[in-house]
């Protein structure tokens, strides 16, 4: 083991196996008091030698493939058992982990790893269950002559590092595949779990075994150990002083896998496009003659007009034109950054491979028509009618929600604005602020609990891949909170066409928005590992006998990066909707995402547990969100433009009709979304050597599978 386990442990147990037969196996635990850091073996004359910074060898279970065997053992994940679970649950849960896959088991590696309580495993994996899940999986891995190619195992000699894990796979890759092989433990038969009561610990034919541990209290949590130097030393590149621009994206994407690395890097490159179009916006806003006043409105023939410091038409157009423009562009260069960081990561080839069931799917057993393999089926006409009768009209009700609370939010501010105007107290100036409050709280409420509905919904709907899972649970939150976050906008905007309250609601949720998010995000998370967690941290660096497994199992669950897309989502909508209205919007946006990134940085490395991250090719459903808003965003601009009082005016003084207006304001849409569609087709979605390289990815995968059949 290099790396995974120098977390130290106060006791550690050495686990001896000696053949009495052919299938009896003796097992004597034997319990020694030792260093956080040192390992315990014993040499040719049976002597123990004490070493550092490793956990004993002997204590590792067994493989029986000679190629797999290797003198040091990585510990990748660790799976917390219960307080009280059994001694009797614990050996059979082992021996379940390092069994061969024909007799039902995972094919890795399992060592007690015990504490005082011993209610841990730490869990790795051969070499041969890496590479075959290598190619299972469908990664793309350097060939002899540098070129990435889909790993095959049949031809696993022709791949560079081929006999090295560490330089073969990354240490997130390693993670998943050994988190991968554990969720696909299934019962091979009916039976018991052995020291778990009647009740809760009988396992069905084809149960999945892990899942059932966890319903049945005895496995608590798995997840990932961290590598606490090459932490410290990504850290260092990632989140100092020192590094202001730039990030260290394949460091990332080795420590903590593709999906987070894509995210960082979609973030990083969100971050350097928003500078044209806060630089428009400062230009228009403080060099251009009246830019970026106040809409006011006269009571005389009821129009909206201008102040003299209000953006003129021409700052109006070519403000919306760009945010359309700039939306499209922004989007087709990113495909082309995502599909070269695919080729660059070996994830380029992963959307063409058949995915398996995951580890929630439910159903009746049987042979699978496409694979012919034995595995759970679920109809997908139930799974339809669940999601048309059921999932459907609750988002229709929340949505319904989402109204009711704007209703109240509206009823409530005219009640309190007439209140104020009847006494111009200084409690009533304060009473004006509470509509807005009230509807804060409760929108935040009522977001709260549809996620907590929208992954009951998805759960119940039983998909069988796990992408299927995640995009109808991220279609879900997308719709709420896009309804939830932009219905008040587009209500003022276009209903009540009222444009100076727009651009003020527009700005306090911008400024509101991003001091909230620097405060809970940057703010809170270093005063609590500054100050709150200082104290623990110094009581291990003296305490020779604190456990470092025990200070990872301390940390929270990483929460995902749903909140973080999502965060990213709506402030792609607030410019490119409603950036003509308030210019800045881009300034303000770029402040915060510089901060935004070395706080996200921080987060994950110092405040929660390292996540699982499953090899991806793209941001998935997000792409594909933020292709839609850029859509809308032609729609909101034209209109925005329509309602603007300068044209108005203008269209007045013209004495063309509404009629008119209408029409014109349809075919500068139309116009507008097929110069977005011109541009979008003009731009491949990846570029010319990424296409030949996955053409030629294709094209060995074909030949390798011709020769196998050979």
């Amino acid at each position: 083991m290099t790396h995974g386990m120098t977390h130290g442990m106060t006791y550690i147990n050495v686990w001896i196996t000696e053949c009495l037969t052919d299938t009896v196996k003796l097992l004597v635990f034997l319990t020694l008091p030792l260093h956080r850091d040192m390992m315990m073996s014993l040499d040719d004359k049976g002597s123990v030698q004490i070493q550092t910074k490793v956990l004993p060898q002997d204590s590792w279970t067994q493989v029986s493939c000679p190629c797999c065997v290797s003198k040091q053992v990585e510990s990748l994940v660790l799976i917390q058992l219960s307080d009280n679970v059994q001694p009797v649950t614990k050996r059979w849960l082992i021996s379940l982990i390092e069994a061969s896959k024909r007799h039902g088991g995972a094919a890795l590696l399992a060592h007690p790893g015990e504490d005082e309580c011993g209610d841990v495993i730490v869990v790795s994996a051969p070499r041969c269950t890496f590479l075959k899940a290598t190619e299972d999986l469908g990664l793309c891995k350097k060939y002899h002559n540098e070129d990435m190619v889909a790993f095959s195992y049949h031809d696993r000699d022709n791949f560079s590092n081929v006999d090295d894990m560490q330089e073969f796979l990354t240490l997130a890759e390693r993670q998943y595949i050994v988190k991968n092989e554990l969720d696909s433990l299934q019962a091979q038969k009916k039976q018991r779990i052995p020291g778990v009561p009647e009740a809760p610990g009988v396992l069905e034919a084809w149960e999945n075994i892990c899942q059932k541990l966890v319903r049945a209290g005895v496995i608590k949590d798995i997840f990932p150990l961290h590598d606490q130097q090459r932490l410290n030393d990504l850290g260092r590149r990632w989140y100092s002083k020192k590094q202001i621009w730039g990030q260290p994206l394949d460091a990332i994407q080795s420590y903590f896998g593709s999906t987070v690395a894509f995210y960082f890097s979609f973030l990083d490159f969100y971050t350097w496009a928003l500078v044209p179009p806060a630089f428009l916006g400062l230009v228009l806003t403080f060099l251009l003659p009246g830019g970026g006043g106040v809409v006011k409105e006269q009571a005389v023939e009821g129009v909206m007009e201008d102040d003299d410091d209000g953006p003129s038409v021409s700052g109006h157009m070519v403000q919306a034109v760009f945010s359309m423009l700039w939306s499209t562009l922004f989007i087709e260069l990113w495909k082309r950054r995502s599909s070269s960081l695919s080729h660059r990561w070996g994830t380029l080839n992963l959307a063409e491979r058949f995915a398996g069931p995951r580890p929630g799917f439910q159903g009746t057993l049987g042979l699978n028509p496409e694979t012919g393999r034995l595995e759970p089926l679920f109809p997908e006409w139930q799974r339809q009618l669940r999601v048309g009768l059921v999932s459907l009209p609750l988002v229709g009700l929340f949505m319904g929600l989402v109204v009711l609370g704007m209703t109240g939010f509206y009823r409530g501010e005219a009640l309190v604005q007439g209140f104020h105007q009847d006494s111009g107290s200084l409690f009533s100036g304060a009473l004006l602020y509470l509509p807005s409050m009230a509807h804060i709280v409760y929108t935040n409420m009522l977001g709260n609990v549809y996620h907590a509905v929208a992954m009951q919904l998805t759960e119940w709907e039983n998909h069988r891949e796990e992408s299927s899972f995640q995009n109808h649970h991220t279609t879900k939150v997308l719709l709420f909170t896009f309804f939830n976050n932009f219905a008040v906008l587009f209500h003022i905007a276009f209903y009540k066409q009222d444009l100076p309250l727009l651009r003020k609601r527009l700005a306090s949720m911008l400024i509101g928005n991003q001091l909230m998010n620097q405060c809970t995000e940057v703010v809170v998370p270093f005063m609590v590992d500054r100050f709150l967690s200082a104290p623990h941290k110094k009581e291990q660096e003296d305490d020779l006998e604190m456990d470092k497994l025990r200070a990872q199992r301390s940390l929270p669950p990483f929460p995902g990066l749903f909140a973080e897309y999502i965060e990213l989502l709506l402030q792609f909508g607030y410019l490119s909707l409603f950036s003509c209205v308030y210019p800045l919007t881009a300034v303000l946006l770029l402040l915060n995402n510089i901060t935004e990134i070395r706080g996200d940085a921080y987060k994950f490395c110092k405040l929660f547990r390292k996540p699982f991250s499953a090899p991806v090719s793209n941001m998935g459903v997000w792409q594909t969100a933020f292709e839609v808003l850029g859509f809308v965003s032609v729609m909101s601009n034209c209109w925005l433009l329509l309602l603007s009082p300068r044209v108005q005016e203008f269209c007045l003084e013209g004495g063309i009709s509404g009629k008119n207006i209408i029409l014109f304001a349809i075919l500068v849409e139309h116009v507008l979304i097929l110069v977005k569609m011109i541009l979008a087709f003009m731009i491949p979605d990846e570029p010319d050597w990424v296409r030949i390289k996955r053409e030629q990815i294709e094209f060995n995968s074909m030949q390798a599978l011709g020769q196998q059949k050979l």
